[in-house]
């Protein structure tokens, strides 16, 4: 009872999952390679590697084939304002602007 009112929250958004199990499969890659990041033996290195892990994630989850979404992000970045909130906007994996070339052929 004491969680009614989230309960009722999920109920009526039908875009809410009920369990965490997509987010528990998406860092599974992360926790079983774990022991293998000694570069995250330091705070920068842990949020370097969660940066990392946060774009290629996220661009499996906008259907962008991650390689090829890194490296256009490597291409395109040095080369972009970044006070420029338009220009950053076009680089992110949902947007519309990016090349066919970075997304995964629909099947």
């Amino acid at each position: 009872l004491n969680q009614w009112s989230k309960l009722l929250t999920f109920l009526e958004d039908g875009h809410l999952e009920l369990d965490n199990n997509r987010a528990e499969r998406a860092i599974q890659p992360f926790v079983i390679g774990r022991k293998n990041f000694l570069f995250s033996n330091t705070q920068r290195g842990a949020q370097s590697s969660a940066i990392a892990y946060s774009l290629v994630e996220t661009a499996k989850e906008n259907k962008l084939n991650p390689f090829a979404y890194l490296e256009n992000l490597f291409e395109r970045l040095p080369n972009v304002d970044t006070d420029d909130a338009e220009a950053l906007a076009e680089l992110l994996p949902w947007s519309e602007t990016l090349p066919e070339a970075v997304r995964t052929p629909h099947k």
